[in-house]
């Protein structure tokens, strides 16, 4: 038996479907459901800890609808909630928590804001200190309920018990999870990301794709469906991504993607799969060491690992993932077919959501890569075995095919 990132279960029985438990038990209000919140909230206590990031939610005027859908309970702020959230917002949070006696967490934001108040959830609870609880080393064993209010489709936090944090004196950044942190309900209004920035947006959109791709790029397991259900998505995105972008208040075009990104990274694409991820390992030292946005640093690098790790044994997937997320023609060639795969993804990207393609467009060059290689490795004790062995000399070429585009 063995256990994936999300904490399935399964058997290796080669070229069979895994093994799996899967349950979620996130309440979702989708739509236009903002006056339900306090009488959501109210079933866990009457005191909460309103977590959210900066003043965009304030401008858009999400912050005082909270408020006023609110009223009647006891609010406690803490704002300023970073993107790429830091363990010490965390433990500032922990402290407020349990100074205030709160009943309730509610996160109001991104995924930033809600893998900070997972993390508050599960530390106001515990005595270690809550980097401990990010590295592993300090089991959650009961946390504060937590509650949702979601303003970017992206990471899929408010569906899932992973959290991401970063220790900046460090330069690590790790995710960890917990049944103990899903939330108990999350509020999924697509008006409330009409207001996303054009960049962030596309951000989403890709984080969103990485997601579905992660568990998709995959070998010897037979699961039809999941590789399906993963198609559809990323279909949804290419869709309605340049859509949302050209119209941001297109409210089909975000109630589309606001939903792909819950589905993309709850359990339904990894269930009867067992596979670690490769890209986001990546992706996540390097946003560890620049601070870079997420998304931003996947669509940078899920390209050149595409390329790097295509072979006689990945070069059916890659091309299928051509065939039947681009509708790109079958030659008969699947090594050619599984290249042009990768080209319609990055021009996707580049083209259609307007991201940045190198390491160099975003001001990263190669001095801290073969550090960063090391790091991973150091850090996992092994190799990432996922759709390819990865070992330190293939990430170091990863990042240095990422440089240029």
């Amino acid at each position: 038996m063995k256990t994936n990132v999300f904490g399935y279960k399964g058997h290796e029985s080669e070229g069979s479907m895994q093994d799996f438990i899967f349950h979620i038990s996130t309440k979702i209000l989708f739509g236009e459901k903002t006056d339900q919140l306090a009488k959501e909230c109210s079933s866990y206590g009457k005191r909460l800890l309103l977590v959210y990031g900066g003043e965009s939610v304030k401008r858009a005027g999400i912050y005082d609808e909270v408020l006023e859908a609110l009223k009647g309970l006891e609010i406690v702020e803490f704002p300023g909630i970073e993107p790429n959230p830091r363990i010490d917002s965390v433990r500032e949070g922990i402290a407020l928590a349990k100074k205030e006696k709160v009943d309730l967490i509610l996160a109001l934001g991104g995924g930033s804001v809600i893998d900070a108040a997972k993390a508050i959830a599960a530390g106001a609870r515990c005595e270690d200190d809550p980097w401990n609880i990010v590295l592993g080393t300090c089991s959650v064993e009961e946390a504060l309920p937590l509650g949702t209010i979601l303003t970017l489709a992206a990471t899929g936090s408010e569906m899932d018990a992973i959290s991401v944090i970063s220790n900046m004196e460090t330069k690590e950044k790790f995710g960890w999870s917990s049944p103990n942190v899903l939330p108990k309900f999350s509020l999924l209004n697509p008006r409330y990301t009409f207001s996303v920035s054009r960049k962030m947006t596309a951000a989403g959109v890709a984080d969103i794709m990485s997601h579905a791709m992660e568990n998709y790029f995959s070998l010897g397991e037979e699961n039809y469906l999941a590789d399906r259900f993963a198609e559809g998505l990323m279909k949804t995105c290419i869709h309605y991504g340049p859509i949302a972008l050209e119209d941001p208040k297109d409210y089909s075009a975000r109630a589309n993607l606001m939903w792909a990104g819950s589905w993309a990274i709850n359990g339904l694409l990894s269930a009867g799969k067992a596979l670690p991820w490769s890209v986001h390992a990546l992706e996540h030292e390097l946003s560890a060491f620049y601070d870079l946005t997420h998304g931003v640093g996947l669509a940078i690098l899920t390209g050149p690992f595409l390329r790097h790790v295509l072979s006689e044994q990945t070069k059916a997937k890659i091309a299928q993932f051509g065939y039947n997320v681009f509708d790109l023609p079958d030659s008969g060639n699947e090594h050619r077919d599984a290249l042009k795969a990768i080209e319609a993804l990055e021009d996707f990207f580049e083209c259609e959501l307007g991201l940045p393609m190198s390491l160099e467009e975003v001001g990263i060059g190669e001095e801290d890569l073969a550090t960063m290689a090391k790091k991973i490795l150091l850090q996992r004790g092994a190799p990432i075995m996922g759709f390819a062995k990865l070992d330190e000399e293939d990430i170091l070429e990863i990042y240095k095919k990422s440089l240029k585009r």
